[in-house]
């Protein structure tokens, strides 16, 4: 359970310093706009709940997939491989920046390696 807690916190400060780069700002915000954008197409289009939506969207921009769901529509199927090419490049591009985020030593322990 600590160790848990311990990459839980790594993983958040890794986020307070990605939100400190603006490529990762721009890249999050298009992944809200996707998730948003979406989850309103599959409610409308498809009939989901407005939960069921956006759980898979989430689930297809971070490249899991859904198991037993898949479009009904032929509209729908085709704004789903469209979905699928743009908004994973977006979602690893932002994921990218964290894992850089996480890597990274912070500042101060740079400033203090370089001055010695």
């Amino acid at each position: 359970m600590i160790s848990f807690f311990l990459t839980l916190k790594r993983l958040l400060k890794a986020l307070w310093q990605a939100f400190k780069l603006k490529n990762f700002q721009v890249l999050f915000t298009l992944v809200l706009v996707m998730l948003f954008s979406g989850t309103l197409f599959y409610v409308k289009q498809e009939g989901l709940a407005v939960i069921d939506a956006l759980y898979f969207c989430v689930v297809t921009l971070s490249t899991i997939g859904h198991p037993t769901f898949e479009p009904q529509t032929t509209f729908g199927k085709i704004f789903t491989m469209i979905y699928i090419f743009g908004g994973n490049g977006v979602f690893i591009g932002m994921i990218g920046y964290v894992a850089y985020a996480m890597i990274q030593k912070p500042e101060k322990q740079k400033r203090n390696a370089e001055s010695e």
